[in-house]
């Protein structure tokens, strides 16, 4: 390898370590890796996926979210009476204990964005703030991945 073939990958490592780690942190809470679906034009709604770690001592609860790119987002949970699946709005929010971590996934807890205003295309980054009980506000960003994308841990995508 060339003297600036190897300076210019090594920039692009230094470049790319913070966008494949993608989490924030609030207080004694980290975000890890948002992410969102992408969706069809025309579809009115999408999931946003994470993981929620309290490092803390006491335990916190997400009690809202908000996103530009939606008219209202919403905390859901799943649920399968009868083999049907249902999602509802957990409106006293969805409560983070102390020294471990939820995961919102598919199928499972997730986070609602309904009224989308356009589709949400697979590479963008999807802004949204959420809300906690004790550490306050953090702004984030979903990055939308590919349709058939199960999740950092399912071993499908490079770099997460």
């Amino acid at each position: 390898m060339t003297y600036a073939r190897h300076i210019l990958a090594l920039t692009a490592a230094i470049i790319a370590a913070p966008l494949a780690a993608h989490g924030f942190t609030v207080g004694a809470l980290k975000i890890g890796h948002p992410w969102s679906r992408e969706t069809a034009p025309g579809q009115s709604a999408g999931g946003g996926f994470l993981t929620i770690t309290n490092n803390g001592k006491q335990a916190d609860r997400l009690i809202s979210a908000t996103s530009p790119a939606a008219e209202q987002v919403q905390i859901h949970t799943v649920s399968m009476p009868g083999g049907v699946m249902r999602m509802r709005e957990l409106p006293g929010g969805l409560e983070i204990p102390a020294g471990s971590s939820v995961a919102l996934k598919p199928g499972g807890f997730h986070i609602m964005l309904i009224g989308l205003k356009g589709p949400l295309k697979q590479g963008a980054m999807v802004p949204a703030e959420l809300r906690f009980q004790r550490a306050g506000k953090v702004k984030i960003n979903f990055e939308v991945e590919a349709i058939a994308y199960a999740g950092p841990e399912g071993g499908d995508h490079a770099g997460h």
